[in-house]
């Protein structure tokens, strides 16, 4: 206590140069007490010693380390910083505990908790009024979202303890700010007001919601049982709350009004408020999955029939005021991308979390489709070429959201022809530009190639939101575009940004479409496929120039890195597709192994051992190679020596490499090529072929591939910290290898021997190799009977050499 009593004392004197340890160390001692207590043994601790209880003492520091901590909010006092986590993460124990006494939430709980959250909320008002005039640091602004929100939650946790005092309260608060805004007029200045208003908007979203983002909708336990069951709907302080902030948020739809009374800060916060408020409240229907979130994240589902649980269920819901609030949240999004250009976070938050939140359930996006306000925001994103102030990759966060919505519909045929309807303008634009005579001069120019980005983008989100039942739209823009983008690949080769995003486009149309397409369809994409590989490849798009100075060579590097995994991703998701010999319809149509085997060609010599080290590029990339060498190895026997040696060289990176599923992958791979072989030379076949021989990368000569991997699988087993739960894959890998290279086998393990010194280990690893070949009946045979013994064998072989110490 002597080092934190009296709180606002010691904090003084730490601002003076005391040592600020000892008060972090006090704070830290307050949670580990309450981490070991109950609530009620937590607050009579301090009975002993003060007039009051520990509860009491615990609310009076936290609001002191507020007030010190808002002070110096910009300031690199990281101390109050720490101290105000430790003490909020207190409160979370204390409230969040399952052994909490409900006697002392009543009473000294409630009123500690509500006269520190006042204490809270006027402490940032204060601070927000203060500093409304300093100039943000946009860095640091954007990256403490994260932390201030996590912060505002903490607070949301104290002030849901005495719900029934602090809803009412920041009613009051709202209510007196918005007010003295009536009262500004075009000669005043607003600033402090609207400031101040941002964080009350903030500290409402987090008192009254829950970041569920899901069908599943939460509404803190606090709100459904801290008020009398006798109230009427328009009496409950949750409703009244909500209504007063979006009473106030709908005003911004008048234009000298927003001019006035809405700052491009304070409508981030009303659009947040928006999603988290339609997310949690909005038109919830009978039979909606409703949970309690309680602070101690733990759910107990509930069917909404006390008075205030089911107030809090049904006064936004689809027969009374829901339709109105969707449609005042409509016209908002629109005011919100048109009248605030250059605002990216405010105009992302509109993109990203409010519209995503809107079609995120089938009863809210039926409504939507029926309203003139839904209409009218899908009209002008079809006509508008660039949409408003958006950039472009907002523009595909606009048309997912908007193509999404269209899962409500009940049905299919409407749904087909509501996409068609927003899309068709974006393909007439790209055949439009395409066909140009003049296309290579044009193309060249800005705002030619801004407008074509933002119409990929829009491709690119109409696709990624392809569900059964507008699948047959989405696949239709996609026939529509397939010519255009050819003739932009070509016009755009050295354009990377252009390139990307049409490849981009192609992965997601195939990811999206491949595995409901029939067999004409999907000939028609795997054609388009081809060319677009073929383009690539002619025009030499990803390859680097030696020449390029050091930071031009790493940007070019980070541009073959986008490409090379939107390729692999490309094939990869052609891979998917079952079946193969789709195209006898057609004689001239590619299968899918070719088009693979065509981007195998392209993508293998472009992929370097730095590129590899990329975790998501290495995963495609081995992947891709293991599904290949196991469904098409004839295909792979085919490619090119420089393609070949390249697939070669990566899987003995891989095997290497300290990715489990980059070395999993890589066993795969080395399975397939060695059991290939070995199959294709029983029946007397050439098998690899020329490709047997292995070339290190200066060209001189090298053992055999089959040869090369059973030493190197050998090393692995034998001389490096072998993982038990890579012994499967590792069985598969090496038994093929051992059929085709026996003799280098016997002369590795005799070698080994031979290098031990002691005769008892000599011994056992002796009968440890000579059980791996020998035991469970094992044959000379590839068959899965066969492969299960064999993993036997090896499991126990690896358990045998474990605990030998091997030289």
């Amino acid at each position: 206590m002597q080092w934190i009593e009296p709180s606002g004392v010691v904090i003084e004197a730490i601002r003076s140069g005391r040592s600020e340890s000892e008060f972090v160390d006090g704070c830290h001692a307050l949670l580990s007490i309450a981490s070991f207590t109950t609530p009620i043994l937590f607050d009579n601790l301090l009975h002993s010693l003060r007039p009051f209880g520990t509860i009491h003492f615990l609310s009076a520091l936290t609001n002191d380390v507020v007030n010190a901590y808002v002070v110096n909010y910009d300031e690199e006092e990281t101390w109050t910083t720490e101290a105000l986590d430790v003490l909020l993460e207190t409160w979370s124990v204390i409230f969040g505990s399952t052994d909490r006494d409900k006697d002392l939430l009543t009473t000294e709980g409630k009123s500690a908790a509500s006269k520190l959250f006042k204490g809270i909320v006027e402490s940032h008002l204060k601070a927000a009024s203060e500093t409304a005039y300093n100039d943000d640091d946009t860095e640091h602004f954007v990256a403490s979202v994260k932390k201030r929100d996590e912060r505002l939650e903490s607070y949301a946790i104290i002030g849901r303890m005495a719900a029934d005092i602090t809803i009412p309260f920041l009613t009051n608060v709202f209510s007196e700010r918005v007010a003295y805004l009536n009262q500004v007029n075009r000669n005043s200045d607003p600033t402090c007001i609207l400031e101040e208003l941002y964080w009350i908007i903030l500290m409402i979203g987090h008192i009254l919601t829950d970041s569920g983002e899901g069908e599943t909708v939460l509404i803190p336990e606090a709100l459904q049982v801290g008020f009398s069951d006798s109230l009427e709907e328009t009496q409950h302080p949750v409703v009244i709350l909500s209504w007063a902030v979006i009473d106030f948020s709908r005003r911004c739809l008048d234009s000298e009004t927003r001019s006035i009374c809405f700052s491009p800060r304070l409508m981030e916060a009303v659009i947040w408020f928006l999603a988290r408020w339609t997310d949690t409240y909005l038109m919830l229907v009978d039979g909606t999955k409703v949970h309690i979130s309680t602070p101690s994240n733990e759910c107990l589902e509930i069917l909404g029939t006390e008075s205030s649980k089911k107030i809090l269920v049904t006064f936004a819901g689809e027969h009374k005021k829901g339709e109105i609030v969707l449609d005042i949240i409509i016209r908002i999004i629109i005011t919100a991308l048109t009248s605030y250009p250059g605002e990216n976070e405010l105009l992302a938050l509109t993109c990203q979390k409010l519209l995503v939140a809107l079609v995120r359930r089938k009863n809210v996006s039926i409504r939507l489709l029926s309203m003139d306000s839904w209409q009218d925001l899908a009209r002008a994103f079809s006509k508008e070429r660039t949409f408003f102030p958006l950039n472009a990759r907002l523009q595909r966060s606009l048309a997912e959201t908007l193509v999404c919505a269209a899962s409500g519909m009940k049905d299919p045929d409407a749904s087909n022809q509501y996409v068609r309807d927003i899309m068709r303008p974006m393909t007439s634009y790209l055949a439009e530009i395409s066909g140009r005579n003049d296309l290579k001069v044009v193309a060249q120019k800005a705002d030619a190639m801004y407008m074509v980005i933002c119409l990929l983008e829009r491709l690119i989100g109409a696709a990624r939101a392809t569900q059964p039942r507008t699948q047959k739209a989405v696949f239709e823009m996609g026939v529509a575009v397939m010519n255009p983008l050819i003739t932009l690949l070509e016009a755009y080769k050295n354009q990377a940004a252009v390139v990307y995003l049409i490849i981009k486009f192609v992965v997601d149309l195939v990811d999206g479409h491949v595995t409901f397409l029939e067999a004409k369809d999907t000939s028609v994409l795997v054609g388009f496929c081809l060319q677009l590989l073929r383009i690539y490849a002619s025009n030499n798009m990803g390859k680097i120039s030696l020449s390029h100075s050091s930071s031009l060579w790493n940007e070019a590097q980070i541009e073959k890195y986008k490409d090379l995994r939107a390729l692999l991703q490309l094939l990869t998701n052609l891979c998917s597709k079952e079946f193969i010999d789709f195209s006898s319809d057609d004689a001239g149509s590619p299968d899918i192994a070719e088009v693979i085997f065509v981007g195998l060609h392209i993508v293998s010599p472009l992929i370097s051992f730095d590129l590899l080290r990329y975790p998501k590029l290495n995963r495609h990339y081995f992947a891709l190679v293991s599904h290949m060498l196991e469904v098409y190895p004839e295909k792979v026997a085919q490619l090119t020596k420089e393609a070949f040696v390249q697939v070669i060289a990566a899987l003995d990176f891989g095997i290497k490499h300290q990715d489990i599923d980059a070395v999993d992958m890589c066993f795969q791979a080395v399975n397939a090529l060695a059991s290939y072989h070995y199959r294709e030379k029983s029946t007397g076949n050439e098998g690899l072929g020329a490709h047997l021989v292995y070339c290190l990368s200066n060209g001189t000569p090298h053992e055999n591939i089959l040869g090369h991997f059973l030493r190197l699988i050998m090393q692995s087993i034998l001389f490096a910290d072998f993982r038990m739960d890579l012994s499967g894959p590792a069985a598969d890998a090496l038994l093929p290898l051992l059929f085709c290279e026996q003799d280098l086998y016997q002369r590795l393990v005799q070698e080994f021997l031979e290098e031990q010194q002691i005769p008892s280990l000599r011994s056992r690893l002796a009968n440890a190799f000579r059980s791996l070949t020998s035991s469970n009946k094992l044959s000379i045979s590839l068959d899965r009977a066969n492969r299960h013994r064999f993993r036997k064998n090896f499991h126990e072989f690896l358990t045998e050499i474990s605990g030998l110490r091997i030289k």
